[in-house]
């Protein structure tokens, strides 16, 4: 909690405007990775599920963190 969501995919502006209605994976490359959500440094109504944002995947930060998933 508090920090963005570092995502498995790679970003790309124009993304959205040409995925797939249900379950988009994001594009197979890239330079940089989704964040999603926002921290304790943004607003309230910039932290939700659906903001994103990017970043390169090299770049630390403790307002960014992850989440473990698996498949069941």
């Amino acid at each position: 909690g508090n920090v963005w969501e570092w995502c498995s995919d790679w970003y790309d502006k124009s993304y959205y405007s040409q995925s797939p209605g249900s379950n988009p994976k994001g594009p197979d490359t890239g330079e940089y990775k989704v964040l999603r959500g926002g921290s304790m440094l943004d607003s309230g109504s910039d932290c939700r599920a659906t903001n994103r944002d990017w970043d390169g995947p090299g770049v630390g930060s403790n307002f960014n963190g992850f989440r473990l998933v698996r498949d069941l």
